[in-house]
């Protein structure tokens, strides 16, 4: 959607030009923005590739200057003497794969044309040829000297050496060649070895998005990171950096088995009193959406109580339509609310408790509340939430031609638009505010639709109480139909960024409600942000397990403690780091049974910086109703 309903409803040809720059500005942001990702996917899949072509694993170190040059030529550079002594100093001793990850972003992979240029000025004539007189005294006696069997080797190759001279054109198409197919092999290798191709690197999360490692992204910059307790780096979901690794290298391990019956999925009841019914409530819809790079970021809510009282606070998907045949995807991920209470600043959030309690898929908290101001953040571990491999081959229609010639959108769009409108509209009046509608701006383009846009919609769209009505918001999707004349690239960017695949089935997010009963007020609840799990959410979530959990201190290793809360459908550990030094767990869940993680991996391994707390993992039943085994191994490596 383009936001600036000033430009968007204006039917003068100044404007509507205007109209088309904006969406064109728009349509090339969002291309650029996946082109940016898939660049990035690729670096970091070749940097995988080129690491595991020389060591076992990423865990295992570049121990010297001969293993550094050759993992960079695997990589597809060529690294002068000058270069390695670069990175690797007197004082160095080992490099990992993050030190490897940050050399191949300095040292970029020479192009021809610099290497034509290289050549062009030892050729002042421009011939295209150097004679292997020259070129030997160059080789053997300028900069990084070469001996006399290698320059030999290089004159001797008949590829791009003839009547005594070298074309060295050929040459640099040979040396890219040889670059590029050596990238390639590292590549293959890494596809044909399924165990290399599940492993996770460095500050690299795995995704099944293509078979593709993502970069991790930045929690998001909006809250403060000032905090009296130091959490390791990680996603909005918890999900941290993390590494594949051998197990023979440990040297201190807990184990921790917990059986679950398939009753266990629903043993911890949410009480809920007739009483209740007379309480008074408040409620607000919301959504996990899922990122290209498996982030996951939600609404997050503020919630105010005029005086004390007994409330309870729910949280559960969103039940929408239900086509028959068709699975609602949504409707298994676990969800969760972290309840904080703002002191002095929004940065100063203190845990009050979090939904643990659980009645089929609602999960809630009772209890009591003082007066004031908290902070209900959403959260889902991302078991059930993640990108998958799309099955889909074709592509639904959105829009045809009536027989009068006019656009027309189709039932199945209809009924998916339905959805969505159901979806942002968060009060649930109906109606979708200006607050509602720059919600789902922020999500599909990034931007904010201001009052006066606001204002020329109401002129041309239906609208009750200044704000957009079902009939409005198809209109609006219609004439974005209708501007592209047709083309649906621009609606199929909101669908994708709303999380729905080309079959229009909503798979990578989750729409959710929220509900609050309050005994003596009234209570107030809000939307402010769409965005990642803060820094906020996964110290409640490393909290909340430390305060629940049962604590386990590592043999050999009393500054490491493990815990693990258990609750309804849902397992977390924690890792504890009291020492001085950074740690690096081996983690290892081989024998556990039925069991899904949020990693997507049995066996990872995770750094965990000093002083601090991160959540290892977050583990549910593949199958609920089966008994399921959590049998997990943490081990510190040497």
């Amino acid at each position: 959607m383009v936001p600036t309903y000033k430009h968007r409803m204006a039917s003068s040809p100044e404007n509507n030009a205007s109209l088309s720059d904006q969406k064109v500005t728009r349509s090339e942001s969002s291309q650029a923005k996946k082109s940016q990702h898939a660049e990035e996917a690729i670096f970091y899949m070749n940097c995988r590739a080129a690491y595991l072509t020389v060591l076992k694993s990423s865990l295992e170190n570049i121990k010297s200057k001969e293993q550094l040059s050759l993992v960079l030529q695997q990589a597809g550079r060529n690294p002068s003497q000058k270069t390695v002594n670069k990175y690797w100093t007197s004082q160095t001793t080992t490099l990992n794969f993050d030190d490897f990850c940050t050399i191949l972003k300095k040292e970029k992979p020479a192009t021809k044309t610099e290497l034509l240029e290289a050549f062009g000025k030892i050729d002042t004539d421009n011939t295209g040829y150097i004679l292997h007189d020259e070129l030997y005294k160059i080789l053997t006696t300028r900069g990084e000297k070469m001996t006399r069997d290698e320059a030999s080797a290089i004159i001797k190759q008949a590829d791009f050496n003839c009547g005594g001279k070298l074309d060295y054109n050929k040459f640099c198409d040979l040396y890219m060649t040889t670059s590029e197919q050596c990238c390639k092999t590292a590549r293959e290798k890494l596809e044909v070895d399924g165990r290399l191709r599940q492993q996770q690197f460095g500050s690299q999360t795995e995704t099944s998005c293509e078979g593709i490692t993502l970069p991790v992204s930045k929690p998001s910059p909006r809250i403060s990171r000032k905090t009296d307790h130091k959490l390791a780096p990680t996603k909005g979901d918890s999900r941290t950096p993390s590494r594949p690794s051998s197990a023979q290298s440990c040297k201190a391990s807990i184990s921790t088995t917990i059986s679950m019956g398939a009753a266990s999925n629903r043993n911890t009841k949410l009480i809920e009193p007739d009483t209740m019914k007379e309480w008074q409530c408040a409620q607000s819809k919301g959504c996990f959406y899922l990122e290209e790079d498996g982030e996951i970021i939600s609404h997050k809510y503020r919630l105010h109580l005029p005086q004390r009282s007994t409330v309870c606070i729910t949280i559960k998907p969103l039940n929408l339509r239900q086509v028959e045949g068709k699975h609602c995807h949504w409707l298994s991920v676990d969800t969760a609310l972290y309840i904080l209470k703002e002191n002095e600043t929004q940065e100063n959030l203190q845990l009050v408790s979090f939904t643990e309690q659980q009645n089929k898929e609602v999960f809630g908290w009772r209890g009591e509340l003082g007066s004031g101001v908290y902070w209900l953040l959403p959260f889902t571990t991302g078991c059930r939430l993640k990108k998958v491999k799309p099955q889909i081959t074709g592509e639904a229609k959105l829009v045809y031609r009536g027989e009068d010639g006019e656009l027309v959108l189709t039932k199945e769009f209809r009924a998916a638009l339905l959805d969505i409108f159901e979806t942002i509209d968060l009060d649930g009046n109906g109606l979708l505010s200006l607050e509602e509608y720059n919600f789902f701006e922020l999500r599909t383009s990034g931007e904010k639709c201001d009052e006066e846009a606001w204002a020329v919609c109401k002129e041309n769209f239906d609208m009750k109480k200044n704000e957009l009505t079902r009939q409005g918001f198809m209109d609006l999707n219609l004439m974005e139909a209708n501007d592209r004349e047709g083309d649906p690239s621009d609606l199929w960017v909101t669908l994708l960024s709303l999380g729905y695949n080309k079959a229009l089935e909503m798979t990578e997010a989750c729409p959710f409600v929220i509900d609050i009963y309050a005994e003596k007020c009234k209570p107030r609840i809000k939307a402010i942000y769409l965005e990642a799990g803060s820094w906020q959410l996964n110290r409640a979530i490393c909290k909340s397990v430390v305060n629940k959990g049962e604590a386990k201190v590592m043999d050999g290793c009393e500054n490491i403690i493990i815990y693990t809360y258990k609750a309804g459908k849902r397992i977390t550990s924690v890792i504890e780091n009291k020492s001085d030094n950074k740690v690096i767990i081996h983690v290892n869940n081989e024998q556990s049974k039925n069991c899904l993680s949020n990693r997507g991996l049995t066996v990872f391994a995770v750094e965990v910086a000093p002083k601090s707390m991160m959540v290892s993992q977050h583990v549910m039943p593949l199958n609920e109703q089966e008994e399921w085994l959590y049998n997990c191994v943490h081990s510190l490596l040497r």
